[in-house]
């Protein structure tokens, strides 16, 4: 790796104020890239964008609208979008409940957070990225979009199987322009407040148990799904798309 990987190419991270986002943002960064912070937490992005001296765009990425005005800044200031990482999403502060107790804004919410806005982004970026004849869309999927969620929130595994299906469909579409469309599905990362309560919430015997099915014995951190999603980024993987990686330690 050089400085030079990224070297001006533009890219826009979503998601961006903390964790996982922060980090695939700082590697960027870290490889010479132009790279803008997007994420509806406006205080925190404003403090990370601070301390990495880059541009921030606070906004509701499930609404269409402004996602479109969020491109359309960062074109007016450094060119079009030719990295994309959807980063956003989350269980929005909700915990597993029965099934019967769950109302149609838990379900929704978690739609809106999890797959709205990778789908809005993606189309407004397509566009230019065509006219290029090339460009990456990597989404931060999870486990949970492979196989049950540990959190047991149904609307949560729902949303991020459906983000690993539009990832497929899209790279579909996509692909035949020069434009790749990948998914990173991170396993059990302590990256936000969030997945640390979860974490406690175990109880150190359910700690243990995790631990005891990953491979590696540990659990990750957000500087390991980011070195995923510079792979999938990378020119040199023109010929990777459609496909998830499950970057989980070998979580069995």
């Amino acid at each position: 790796m050089t400085l030079a990987r990224f070297k001006d190419r533009v890219v826009l991270v979503t998601g961006a104020a903390q964790g996982i986002g922060a980090a695939v943002a700082e590697a960027f960064l870290g490889q010479g890239a132009l790279v803008h912070l997007a994420d509806r937490d406006g205080g925190r992005l404003a403090a990370r964008a601070a301390t990495l001296d880059v541009p921030c765009h606070t906004v509701d990425l499930s609404d269409r609208n402004q996602t479109r005005k969020c491109v359309e800044d960062i074109v007016a200031r450094h060119g079009p979008v030719e990295i994309l990482i959807n980063g956003a999403g989350g269980v929005a502060g909700q915990t597993g409940q029965p099934l019967d107790a769950i109302t149609e804004e838990d379900w929704r919410s978690l739609f809106e957070a999890n797959l709205d806005g990778a789908f809005w982004l993606t189309q407004a970026v397509a566009p230019a990225m065509k006219q290029a004849g090339i460009g990456r869309v990597v989404n931060i999927a999870s486990r949970a979009g492979l196989r049950p969620s540990l959190t047991g929130i149904q609307a949560y595994t729902a949303a991020k199987h459906a983000l690993v299906g539009l990832t497929r469909q899209l790279s579909w579409e996509l692909a035949p322009h020069g434009i790749t469309v990948n998914a990173v599905a991170p396993g059990f990362i302590l990256s936000n407040p969030t997945t640390i309560r979860q974490w406690e919430a175990f109880g150190s015997e359910g700690q243990q148990r995790v631990i005891d099915a990953i491979h590696t014995k540990r659990l990750g951190a957000p500087e390991d799904i980011a070195h995923a999603v510079l792979f999938f980024a990378d020119p040199a993987s023109g010929w990777i798309t459609g496909e998830t990686l499950s970057v989980d330690g070998g979580h069995s």
